[in-house]
């Protein structure tokens, strides 16, 4: 196995709109990598999530869908081709990244590439994540991007979606990339 930095960064934010003994404290879950500290090859995990049907619900209500695959017991049962309710793509998604997401304070998205929904995931599923730090570029003056893939899994490791997250990342010595940048 490779040694890599660790998961969690040793400085934080210090906000002056909080009491100062409050403000000195760590951020659970915010990470302060740079450029730099990002080695390619470097996978994580997540813990696992069932997927409920209120989680579903919620989701759908929130961004309007009312697919019947997704909405309509029913239909899916009787006429749909899995006889059973789907789980929202976008949810899957949207729940798949956030099981690996970081709060790294140097890092802002990008955009994402290559998304595809390979299986179907249904009502009751527990899905997983494994992020897979691909590579990285220098790209600005002020920030290099990175390419991490996303692979989320259910139950006990069907592949069911993929995807690659691309961010922008704080050099932590802008200096070291003068000439390098692409733009």
């Amino acid at each position: 196995m490779t040694d890599f930095a660790p998961t969690v960064g040793v400085s934080s934010t210090h906000p002056k709109n909080m009491p100062a003994d409050h403000a000195a404290l760590p951020v659970w879950n915010a990470e302060n990598w740079f450029y730099e500290d990002w080695p390619a090859g470097q996978k994580i995990r997540s813990l696992r999530r069932t997927i409920s049907e209120s989680d579903s619900h919620l989701f759908n209500t929130l961004v309007t869908d009312i697919h019947p695959y997704v909405q309509d017991q029913m239909f899916a049962e009787s006429e749909g081709i899995f006889g059973k309710r789907l789980v929202a793509g976008a949810f899957v998604f949207s729940a798949g990244l956030g099981l690996v997401a970081t709060n790294c304070v140097n890092a802002f998205s990008y955009g994402y590439d290559k998304l595809r929904f390979i299986k179907p995931v249904f009502l009751n599923d527990t899905i997983y994540t494994i992020r897979t730090n691909l590579d990285k570029r220098p790209r600005y003056k002020e920030l290099g991007l990175i390419r991490a893939s996303y692979e989320v899994f259910k139950n006990e490791g069907e592949l069911v979606l993929y995807c690659e997250h691309l961010q922008t990342v704080k050099y932590q010595n802008p200096a070291d990339f003068i000439g390098k940048t692409e733009k």
